[in-house]
């Protein structure tokens, strides 16, 4: 894997896929009948993003795994609510809308024959995956998510920020560490830290009872961090509400497993992948065919200009 010493843009692919579904109508569909709003909201995403950012290399990273096994067994309630079929091999069958299923072979398909280098790994999420090229880069890096999590990898000093979609991609808020102290308080590891104490009823995260945000953020700015505010319950003369105090020490178990569920992977054995941003599709016969099958049209055309220019 090469060295990346320009600016590397990593998609949280199935958080913008299913913005694009939901974002665009279900009418645009393939000359079958076939939904593919998705795909070509998504083909839609990335062009603009490119424009926009210009990203020398560009990695789509995927959920192998949406729900790993080795976070399910620390905390049993995590995104169990989403569960639509449990599997005794393989992960577990995820709640999807009956029309977005089929589309994500297409869209896989679409990236590969384009050239966009798409990353998954059995075993992790495309968090994880994300986490790893992160921590691997040597130049900037540019996350887009709509999952707040990942604003615990932000880091001014090596460059890392998060482009948050608000509405589309045409409207992305720009995360940095600036950004984060103003609404959180916290930088970037800090906020892995306030997400584990306040709780993330859409991961089935409990967290700490009675700790929501404006009280983590107010303990991790006392303490500096969960090692600390752990520490300071077992000093009396630390500034905890007796409250505060009994629900941190109840809470204990949780806090030992929390973080390594809540903290993206860092160390997830990446496969050997270019990616660098193509200029032009890397099967253009097979890129054709889907296009004309799946009638992808001007969502397709355009990016493939922008590749080109």
């Amino acid at each position: 894997m090469r060295d990346v010493t320009g600016r590397l843009m990593l998609l949280d692919t199935a958080s913008l896929y299913f913005r694009a579904y939901f974002g665009v109508p279900d009418s645009v569909r393939a000359p079958d009948g076939t939904p593919v709003n998705a795909v070509r909201g998504l083909l839609d995403f990335i062009d603009r993003l490119v424009k926009d950012h210009r990203p020398d290399e560009l990695v789509a990273c995927m959920d192998a795994d949406w729900r790993p096994r080795w976070r399910v067994d620390l905390i049993p309630s995590y995104k169990a609510h989403r569960v639509a079929e449990e599997r005794d091999e393989g992960p577990d069958a995820e709640e999807v809308p009956d029309t977005l299923s089929p589309q994500v072979p297409i869209i896989e398909a679409v990236l590969d024959a384009l050239g966009i280098a798409r990353v998954g790994v059995a075993g992790y999420e495309a968090d994880d995956v994300i986490g790893t090229f992160t921590a691997r880069a040597k130049g900037p890096v540019d996350i887009v998510t709509g999952d707040r999590d990942l604003y615990q990898l932000v880091n001014d000093v090596r460059g890392v920020r998060v482009l948050y979609p608000l509405k589309g991609v045409a409207t992305l808020q720009l995360t940095d560490e600036a950004w984060l102290r103003e609404k959180y308080g916290v930088d970037g590891p800090g906020y892995a830290d306030l997400a584990l104490l306040r709780g993330d009823p859409s991961d089935g995260l409990p967290g700490v009872p009675g700790i929501g945000e404006k009280t983590a953020a107010k303990l991790l700015a006392e303490f500096g961090d969960l090692a600390g505010i752990m520490a300071a319950v077992d000093d009396p003369k630390a500034k905890l509400t007796p409250s505060q105090r009994r629900r941190l020490d109840e809470s204990r178990p949780y806090v030992a497993v929390a973080p390594t569920v809540v903290r993206v992977a860092g160390d997830v054995p990446l496969p050997d992948v270019d990616r660098v941003l193509p200029r032009a599709a890397r099967d253009g016969a097979t890129l054709e065919a889907l296009g004309q099958r799946w009638g992808l049209g001007g969502s397709l055309q355009r990016l493939l200009t922008t590749l080109n220019a």
